[in-house]
């Protein structure tokens, strides 16, 4: 849930064939909240008073927070001995460890963008976590292009399958 207050005018301005409205001020007021991508729009929203472009772009947001909510929930619930979820079940990443390979970890940080325009869109990244002596060992730099591969494995599964798959390949790593 995401609480806000809004302050504004409008200026109305009657001329022969219509009456046509503008706002003159806009202040918007949110309650603190774990979705710290927010503040940004809102100050965008507030300059360019334009509350149109606030409640399209906090409605995609709240969408897409909580697919991501949804979808971290999944596979936490599935894969329980793999996935970790660092900061509860609104955490925007989602730690996937093996359990037959210590201090292996990958991480996939899930941020919910709106762009200059408003427009809501989700940038996932891949980090690893890795002990040196894995990197040395590392002569095709998998780890290395790991995030790059996630990238491109998004684009060509979607979101979810792309999430399983990193999962299953961990899983099926630890159960070889």
């Amino acid at each position: 849930m995401v609480t806000f207050q809004l302050e504004f005018q409008i200026l109305e301005i009657q001329n022969k064939e219509r009456l046509s409205s503008a706002v003159t001020d806009l202040n918007i007021i949110m309650e603190p909240t774990e979705c710290s991508e927010l503040s940004e729009f809102v100050s965008r929203a507030e300059e360019r008073k334009d509350l149109f472009m606030f409640f399209r772009s906090l409605h995609f947001f709240v969408e897409w927070f909580e697919y991501r909510k949804r979808t971290f929930k999944h596979f936490k619930e599935k894969y329980p001995d793999a996935v970790h979820l660092s900061e509860g079940p609104s955490s925007p990443s989602i730690v996937i460890r093996s359990a037959s390979q210590p201090g292996f970890e990958l991480v996939i940080v899930w941020r919910i963008q709106i762009d200059e325009d408003g427009k809501v869109f989700p940038k996932l990244d891949l980090l690893t976590k890795v002990p040196q002596r894995a990197l040395e060992l590392d002569k095709n730099r998998a780890i290395e292009t790991a995030p790059l591969s996630f990238r491109t494995l998004l684009g060509v599964l979607g979101i979810e399958a792309a999430l399983e798959s990193l999962i299953k390949s961990l899983r099926a790593e630890q159960n070889g």
